[in-house]
């Protein structure tokens, strides 16, 4: 069926028309905003290498005050709470070079960018605190039946993610797959649709979705996009947003790129959200551009993963939308989006989504990764595109691969960044030696972000297992309890494991020297890339 729909939209007009605006010619490339913001970047660290250049004479003094600054610096982070891979970055930062480091820490201290939209979302999130059902009954139901599942619920609803139950769950082991469903199921709105992407990008993929878009506007469907601010360096015109609207979809980028020096731009949208009326809905690692459906190759083929959730659960998807949508403006009536009926859908099993945010103490995808590998029997199956770890994490896979729970981590085997291939390696003899399996994907790269374990629970989201993803972007994911989907997802694996290969010592071996020493020299950065 994939190939037939596939073929079909290569050879539709409307989806040729838009593969030709697509194109960027030189002239948008040298004369556009992309390039503007990118000189006026370059021209404000120029501007402070330059006060640092004229202030030469000066500098013995200057250096010698950030000496006795650095150890106080170093003094506070050695007694901060925190990650102490993440203090051990500064650490060597700060007294490696001093006046750089010191200007930095405190820069990205000050964290002037994020003031307002924390303090936005912040109130946001506690106002909205009104639409989160409590689910008190059926956490009581979970603590006799899921005892387990029972206590990360509790954790989860505190944060305003409760647990559902009667929904349905449908897994897609290919991006390739789900791009059709998700057309199916556009074509049924009858009251709105919310998008929410981190990436978007002119061409097949997404022109056959606008087509529709567009004519559900026309059939009086609310549309709205939102979609990650870095899209305008490369992907869409800046002014995309108005050419939306021109259509009659409401659209906004979350946190644009503009020509002034911020650590805002740290933390971007990176959350797969669709909602359609309220009862249907799909997250993952799918974008939409054209290689997440394999039309366009990149890096070999791409092993991307998605589910669609319906029921009751959808609504906590509904709500992190309008979250994210509302940041800029005054918080709008959320009750008459989330006030949906959705009656008990035959499934068994519980499905838990959930965000989360850089912005708050509380790092949701890691711990509840990490909840999943420490609660553990018998295994536990990973697909992720990054391995950029933190010691709590490395801590967590190596411990339950020594208790004898089989660990798999199914990673790409042709990177997209090179820098982050080099410092995945870094990791593996660590990992090997406690007993986890890693395995390469030899087709290509994988997007995919999945864990899943005991033929019971599983996770497919948006979360990748690397600092970004944990620490500084805006995430989401659905955990299945107990949902026939689980069963699909643990199929999928074993059968992309048929295409992978195994790496052990004498492989990692085999590195290239120089591989080895960019990961081992990137490691001392790693949690500021």
């Amino acid at each position: 069926m994939s190939r037939q729909f596939f073929k079909h939209l290569r050879d539709d007009e409307f989806l040729l028309r838009w593969k030709e605006r697509s194109k960027r010619s030189a002239l948008h490339l040298i004369f556009g905003r992309t390039t503007l913001v990118a000189v006026l970047l370059a021209l404000q660290i120029f501007l402070l290498v330059g006060v640092f250049g004229y202030l030469e004479e000066y500098m013995a003094y200057f250096y010698g005050g950030f000496a006795v600054i650095s150890g106080l610096v170093v003094f506070h982070l050695v007694n901060q709470r925190g990650d102490p891979t993440v203090k051990l970055t500064w650490i060597v930062l700060v007294m490696a070079v001093p006046v750089v480091g010191v200007a930095l820490y405190f820069f990205v201290q000050a964290d002037l960018g994020h003031r307002m939209i924390h303090r936005r979302l912040e109130k946001l999130h506690r106002d909205s605190a009104v639409y989160v059902l409590r689910q008190e009954s059926l956490i009581r139901k979970l603590e006799k039946e899921e005892p387990e599942f029972a206590s990360l619920a509790k954790y989860s609803t505190s944060l305003g993610y409760p647990p559902y139950e009667g929904c349905e769950a449908e897994y897609f082991p290919l991006g390739d797959d789900m791009f059709p469903r998700l057309l199916e199921e556009l074509e049924k709105a009858r009251s709105f649709i919310f998008l929410e992407f981190f990436i978007v990008d002119e061409g097949l993929m997404w022109g056959k979705v606008l087509d529709v878009l567009q004519r559900k506007v026309r059939q009086g469907v609310e549309v709205r996009l939102l979609y990650d601010g870095t899209c305008a360096l490369f992907n869409l015109p800046y002014h995309y947003p108005r050419e939306m609207r021109e259509l009659g979809i409401q659209c906004k980028m979350f946190s644009p790129i503009r020509p002034i020096v911020s650590t805002s731009y740290n933390n971007r949208d990176h959350r797969k959200i669709v909602v359609i009326d309220g009862h249907t809905a799909f997250t993952g690692g799918v974008n939409l551009a054209d290689e997440y459906i394999n039309v366009r190759f990149r890096f070999g083929h791409w092993k991307d993963t998605a589910v669609l959730i319906r029921g009751a659960a959808v609504r906590s998807f509904t709500h992190m939308f309008l979250e994210m949508w509302n940041v800029d403006q005054r918080q709008e009536d959320f009750q008459r989006y989330l006030n949906v009926s959705c009656p008990p859908l035959p499934d068994s099993g519980y499905v838990m989504p959930y965000a989360d945010s850089p912005l708050d103490d509380e790092r949701v995808g890691e711990l509840v990764y990490m909840d999943m590998l420490n609660r553990a029997h018998r295994y536990v199956h990973i697909m992720t595109p990054y391995l950029i770890l933190d010691h709590d994490m490395i801590t967590a896979l190596t411990f339950a691969a020594k208790r004898g729970v089989e660990v798999v981590l199914i990673l790409p085997h042709v990177p997209d960044k090179k820098y982050a291939f080099a410092l995945a390696k870094t990791h593996y003899r660590e990992l090997l030696n406690a007993g986890v399996q890693i395995w390469e994907y030899t087709p290509g790269f994988v997007h995919a972000k999945v864990f899943v374990s005991d033929d019971k629970k599983a996770v497919v989201g948006t979360i990748n297992l690397d600092y970004r993803s944990l620490s500084l972007h805006f995430e989401c994911a659905a955990y299945l309890c107990g949902v026939p989907a689980v069963a699909d997802i643990e199929r999928d694996v074993q059968n992309t494991l048929k295409r992978c290969q195994r790496i052990n010592l004498a492989a990692l071996k085999q590195t290239p020297f120089l591989t080895r020493l960019a990961g081992w020299l990137l490691k001392l950065l790693a949690p500021l890339m």
